[in-house]
């Protein structure tokens, strides 16, 4: 398994922009579908967005489409999650996953997490 530690969160205004960082320890961080997933208080955690292992695609959730950009690095074992358009519903403690060799669309195929990094937006 991988480790992760995500960073880049904090304070943003609406309409903003963010960039999370994820590093990932271990040699076989290219085989890891890497996906981004979210957590408000009082609220389910929510799948944000995932980069295929193999193909590199991406996909997201229908509320950050156009919005959310993620993208991998695998010579630096690193995922980024870009937020542009930051809106009132964005804030939450955001993680990142890694899936060995899967799909990624469901939060039951990653067995490995991140602590979270913190994302509030001021309207």
């Amino acid at each position: 398994q991988v480790q992760l530690v995500e960073s880049g969160g904090g304070l943003v205004q609406a309409g903003g922009s963010l960039k999370l960082s994820c590093a990932a320890s271990g040699r076989t961080f290219a085989r890891y579908t890497m996906g981004w997933f979210r957590q408000a208080p009082g609220k389910e955690r929510e799948f944000v967005g995932r980069v295929h292992w193999n193909t590199r695609n991406t996909d997201y959730a229908d509320s950050m489409k156009g919005r959310f950009t993620i993208s991998r690095d695998n010579a630096k074992n690193e995922v980024y999650l870009q937020m542009n358009g930051l809106k009132s519903e964005d804030p939450a403690v955001y993680y990142c996953a890694a899936a060995f060799q899967r799909s990624g669309y469901y939060a039951s195929e990653y067995s490995s997490w991140g602590q979270g990094t913190q994302v509030t937006v001021s309207s």
